[in-house]
């Protein structure tokens, strides 16, 4: 054996011996990286995610919040992900865990996340639970939760302290920025192999009060730092990118800057209007308390891009921060966190934390289209890190991947007992995966296109080069189904979903359509392999307007059609 693989080996059996302890701090192993560390480029409209030197697409799930809390707990998780045709996953890591006391780290859980993931093929996103989590600062250490006066807390506009951090807390600031710090100097230490390829710092942050009697309570924070700095002056850095964007802001945020007449300085009030707000479920797309959600949305904006710039000072992996959305039933802030990145000041969060790469959804409302396009405007990529799972997470996962070119799809929950066996998202998955390196092919170039058929939507039309593609549901048991269709030639598409038929209809009625051959196959590393020629009572003969393909309700199909035209 030669001596750079043996030591190699050493080192190896070091990083796994130190993960498995339980009692004892873990042994540092410093092993350099021989690739480049992950990062985002762009690719005409989509931006992707490179790892090791090659894009790479999150066919993902988030594990719960706890399971990575415990080592034990931890271990059999692995297998169960590995056989559910994931190549990634979202695990958390809690502040509370790493420095139990103030400036004591431990990394042990850290260490066995890594290491079970890189056993079992699986790239990971780590989600830092740091001062916040769903809004409250419930995973901060013991000795933050009981320092109510370093730490301070959010006031409600009625005096009642909330057990959120304040972001007027400096020193909760600095805190959280050290404990990140640490984490990712650590990271860079042990992950030798790129095992963590992308982080989410806090999750789901704002103001929240759902209990409020007074529905504006908890729009913003009403401390006494915080309203001297919302009747104070609109910070400079902010107007000064305003000014810079002033044609490309969020609507409503140049709406209401416009309508003050574009201020340059001034309290919030004077710059961006005093609120108004509508109760009314119709007008829950109004965006009440919008100067509120204004202000903390800098200042969120401006302690967490604090603690990722920390972070990326130690190791640069791309960050983002993901939203609890505005919704029908949680339609002003404070109902849902106020100064979360939602895309309504998503102007704000690109002005305060450029350290910030992109903003994303957790998806768990039925307007699920027009999510994806609000959190996608100003070229803001989508990349979906929690959502529902079952049959809609597998329509929608063909959908998201094909439409909108997103980087990421993770129903939450993944490691549910639940979804063992029978899971719909395992036969999407298994054809995403397989489909992998053509859906990279072709981000953003406009060739690509998803499919999404639900009770809403019966039909899917669009456009694909000379074509128009009409996609339905052909199912008596499922409600929703989705596919992707992509176009790999003048003539030639790759088809892939289940329970649809699609047809290829001419743009005019110069010609008709017909098809020439389908084959029904496979991709191994990238290249086609086909399985069985297709025709007959298999696809949709060409006797009306168009051609069609029939992708059968029992199980996944990848279809490859090439057409022709006549008069």
């Amino acid at each position: 054996m030669k001596t750079s693989k043996l030591i190699t080996l050493v080192l190896l059996s070091l990083l796994i011996a130190s993960c498995s302890q339980t009692e004892k701090e873990p042994v540092a192993v410093n092993i350099s990286s021989s690739g480049q560390i992950p990062y985002l480029e762009k690719q005409g409209t989509a931006a992707r995610l490179i790892v090791d030197g090659k894009p790479f697409l999150m066919i993902s799930g988030e594990l719960h919040n706890s399971t990575c809390g415990g080592f034990e707990f931890m271990r059999p998780v692995w297998k169960r992900m590995a056989e559910k045709n994931l190549n990634s996953v979202i695990a958390t890591v809690s502040w509370e865990l790493i420095e139990p006391e103030e400036g004591r780290f431990d990394f042990a859980l850290v260490d066995s996340t890594i290491t079970g993931a890189r056993q079992a093929g699986l790239k990971l996103a780590l989600i830092w639970f740091g001062s916040w989590k769903n809004s409250g600062s419930v995973y901060i250490p013991s000795w933050v939760k009981r320092d109510y006066e370093k730490y301070p807390r959010v006031v409600d506009e009625e005096g009642k302290p909330l057990e959120i951090l304040s972001t007027l807390g400096k020193e909760s600031e600095k805190a959280d920025a050290k404990a990140y710090a640490a984490l990712m100097r650590h990271i860079k230490e042990v992950d030798y192999d790129h095992t963590v390829i992308i982080m989410q710092v806090e999750n789901e942050i704002g103001v929240l009060d759902m209990p409020g009697k007074n529905p504006g309570a908890a729009r913003r924070d009403f401390s006494s730092a915080a309203n001297s700095a919302y009747n104070g002056p609109v910070p400079a850095k902010l107007i000064d990118y305003l000014v810079q964007h002033k044609e490309d802001l969020f609507p409503e945020l140049r709406k209401v800057w416009a309508a003050n007449g574009y201020k340059t300085s001034g309290t919030w009030e004077q710059v961006f209007g005093k609120s108004t707000f509508k109760p009314d479920p119709k007008d829950w797309q109004h965006y009440s308390f919008y100067t509120e959600e204004l202000f903390m949305a800098w200042n969120y904006a401006m302690y967490v891009g604090a603690v990722a710039e920390a972070g990326k000072a130690e190791y640069p992996l791309p960050i983002y921060v993901n939203a609890w959305l505005k919704q029908p039933g949680t339609r002003w802030p404070g109902k849902y966190p106020s100064g979360g990145p939602l895309p309504q000041v998503i102007d704000v969060w690109r002005a305060a934390a450029p350290a910030i790469d992109f903003i994303a959804p957790d998806i768990y409302i039925d307007e699920f289209t027009w999510t994806c396009e609000e959190f996608m405007r100003s070229g803001n990529p989508l990349f979906i890190p929690e959502t529902r799972g079952g049959e809609a997470g597998a329509a929608r996962a063909f959908f998201v991947f094909g439409e909108y070119s997103a980087g990421c799809f993770a129903p939450f929950g993944i490691d549910n007992p639940r979804w063992e066996k029978d899971d719909p998202l395992d036969l999407t998955y298994s054809a995403l995966r397989k489909l992998e390196p053509l859906i990279l092919e072709h981000q953003g170039k406009g060739t690509m296109r998803g499919i999404l058929i639900d009770e809403k939507t019966p039909v899917n039309r669009f456009e694909s080069g000379d074509y128009v593609i009409e996609a339905k549901l052909d199912s008596r048991k499922l409600k929703t189904t989705g596919g992707i269709i992509i176009q790999t030639g003048p003539e030639e598409f790759v088809c892939t979903g289940r329970a649809l038929d699609v047809f290829f209809l001419p743009k005019d009625n110069s010609h008709r359509v017909a098809l020439d051959i389908v084959d029904e196959g496979t991709f191994i590393d990238g290249r086609w392999t086909p399985e069985r020629r297709l025709n007959g009572d298999e696809t949709h003969a060409s006797t009306f307007d168009g051609a069609g393909l029939r992708l059968p309700e029992d199980r996944i199909s990848i279809q490859k059609v090439s057409l022709y035209k006549y008069r």
